[in-house]
């Protein structure tokens, strides 16, 4: 089974299609007009201190202290406690965790048996979501939000028929996203918006050098590209050479036949290329491996040439005149292909409106996706007593069994507590890997098949600064540092969306949006697998402190705007890290995966029934999509009715 790579759904915007879509804005140069964005701020007074609202916390969040503690015991040594008390709580249906899957599964069992169901959604982090992690921060009166993980909808109009159902169900029809474009401003690439302005930053020998405009349509062959690359900090050679590259001069496969090239960009990794065949140094890799870290999570080292062009990187105009042709017709098809949507606080705000409609007392008088963004939530009245439907936090399970094929047990753990409620069915909405240790009855081959994928990393940082005043004199919302720890750097979703209003010039408070891959990028491809270097950057995650994260951001941020008044002592008011170690699903590899037979992929052999368990995750659909999320807990449920 041929499993191509997926890019993340957070940026179909900016990727190109394997089969050599190309970005729609190359044929143009757009001049920088970057002022943050427009708008009237939104006055909303924080939530009081001693209430229980995650989303205003800062410092380290995501995998934060007190999420996996208790997982790993038992992944890593084995243990867990050996006695549980049993609550008097017996369950419809028990929903191991509350991301995306967890939370569509409890939706679709609720609209099939009944809104008397009862069903508890058990999550071992502080707040529901997953990856879909909302960032809020307050200051004079005015909330700001940003996203901590999942950002957006992906081609929504394509979403499978149960997806695009729950879409509906929950106010975010075809209008609905319609109206989100309008409120997108044509300025925040992030969201799709392929004109919008969009730099890199490199260190140079007198500070940073910083070129705005479009770089992304630069590195396509855009119109003045040549200018833009010879302001580069790179020896001119160097800049000779990525002039033809991006251009399309030269074909940098001269001498293969057509089934020659063909073979080749099936079978060597893009760094390999851009080293053998383009020529570039091994200190220009960066360059090239920033876009694809962020919309594939490996580096260039880990992707076949196909693979990477697949995912936004550089190089389809320089293929000869097959690749010509091929970005020819992408730029005819794109406008019609392209289609992302993105709330202000990412996909945290579908996750809000799947929760409001589980559990309506949270929000009461939210009228929907037109207010969600602002929306106040109550997180008490998740678990009551009376509710049918209860999300319970700080949770982490650690069995979950089938007895007597009459029922179901699950055990958990919530703040040092062990206890057990019963179910008569369970869906594990989870990370596939933990499974055999929630289910070692499992037989040994589904374990296997559980345990082949490894998530890919990654971290997103918040950063509140006093104003924008520095940032807008950057030249583009957004920018490429690919020699920095955070590799993007970018204004916080900017959209009026869901009733929010963001800042409304530099002089306001403003969000500064950081992201951060720790795949290797500088070394040569004698690293292991893909999946290796998935592992180690996990392990990079884990063992980094908040504050090495803090010196990292206060570092970057001072070098790139300290020559526009920023002082980092002075002007940053906040910083929350989102550390995901457990990031998107593993979508199999052409270097390092075989094409397995169909129904005999890992994922495929992995999310097969188990009595009354069922397993409902984007691993199960070995695509970290959000609409695959809501088709594995639709599968899932499918199952268990």
């Amino acid at each position: 089974m041929a499993i191509q790579i997926t890019r993340r759904d957070f940026m179909n915007g900016i990727a190109i299609g394997a089969a050599g879509v190309v970005l729609h804005a190359c044929g143009s140069d757009i001049e920088p007009a970057a002022k943050i964005s427009i708008g009237t701020p939104t006055a909303f007074s924080p939530p009081d201190s001693s209430a229980y609202y995650p989303p205003t916390l800062t410092g380290m969040r995501g995998s934060h202290v007190g999420s996996f503690e208790v997982a790993h015991d038992l992944a890593w040594r084995g243990e867990k406690p050996s006695q549980y008390e049993t609550l008097d709580e017996h369950y419809d249906l028990v929903v191991v965790g509350a991301g995306m899957s967890g939370l569509a599964a409890a939706y679709f069992y609720r609209k099939k048996m009944g809104p008397e169901a009862r069903i508890l959604l058990l999550d071992n982090h502080d707040d529901f979501g997953g990856h879909a992690k909302r960032n809020e921060f307050h200051q004079d009166g005015r909330m700001m939000l940003s996203l901590g993980g999942a950002q957006n909808l992906e081609t929504p109009s394509s979403f499978s028929k149960a997806a695009g159902g729950l879409m509906t169900d929950i106010g975010i029809d075809d209008d609905f996203v319609a109206t989100m474009d309008i409120n997108t401003p044509d300025n925040f690439m992030l969201a799709g918006k392929l004109d919008a302005d969009n730099g890199v930053a490199i260190p140079g020998p007198d500070g940073y050098v910083t070129v705005g405009g479009n770089w992304n349509a630069v590195m396509y062959g855009g119109e003045g590209y040549e200018e833009k690359v010879r302001a580069l900090p790179l020896p001119s050679s160097e800049q000779d050479i990525l002039i033809d590259f991006f251009g399309g001069q030269r074909d940098f496969l001269e001498g293969l036949s057509l089934s020659e090239k063909w073979d080749y960009v099936n079978s060597v990794s893009y760094n390999r290329f851009l080293l053998e065949r383009v020529g570039l140094n091994e200190d220009t890799l960066p360059i090239m491996n920033a876009i694809i870290l962020h919309l594939s999570g490996f580096s260039g080292w880990h992707l076949t040439v196909l693979e990477a062009v697949g995912n936004g990187a550089s190089g389809i105009k320089a293929m000869g005149w097959l690749g010509k042709a091929a970005a020819s017709v992408g730029e005819v098809f794109l406008e019609s292909l392209l289609e992302v949507r993105m709330f202000p606080d990412g996909n945290a705000s579908v996750a809000r409106l799947l929760v409001q409609k589980l559990i309506p007392g949270v929000a009461p008088d939210m009228k929907g996706p037109e207010d969600v963004a602002i929306a106040r939530f109550d997180y008490t009245a998740l678990d009551k007593d009376e509710q049918a439907t209860r999300l319970r936090l700080n949770s982490t399970v650690v069995g979950v069994r089938e007895v007597d094929g009459k029922h179901v047990e699950v055990d958990y753990v919530q703040q040092g507590k062990p206890l057990r409620v019963t179910a008569d069915h369970s869906v594990l909405a989870c990370y596939n890997v933990l499974i055999p240790h929630l289910c070692p009855e499992m037989p040994e081959r589904q374990k296997e098949g559980l345990r082949y994928g490894v998530k890919t990393p990654f971290v997103y940082a918040n950063v509140q600064l006093e104003n924008g005043r520095a940032f807008s004199e950057l030249g583009a919302t957004m920018f490429q540092c690919p020699y920095d720890p955070f590799q993007w750097v970018s204004t916080a979703p900017s959209m009026t969306v869901g009733g929010y209003e963001p800042p409304r010039g530099p002089d306001d408070p403003m969000v500064v949006f950081m992201m951060n891959s720790p795949m290797t990028i500088t070394t040569s491809d004698e690293q292991g697998s893909g999946r290796d270097q998935l592992r180690m950057g996990r392990h990079k995650i884990y063992a980094t402190p908040f504050a090495s994260y803090e010196q990292d951001i206060r570092e970057q941020l001072q070098s790139l705007l300290g020559k526009h008044g920023f002082n980092h002592e002075r002007d940053i008011r906040a910083i929350t890290v989102n550390r995901i170690p457990h990031g998107y699903s593993y979508p199999y590899l052409a270097l390092d995966d075989p094409k397995w037979e169909e129904g005999q992929a890992p994922h495929e052999i992995g999310r097969a029934q188990f009595g009354r368990i069922s397993i409902a995750n984007t691993d199960s659909e070995a695509i970290a999509l959000m609409d695959a999320a809501f088709d594995a807990a639709w599968r899932a449920v499918k199952e268990q009715t």
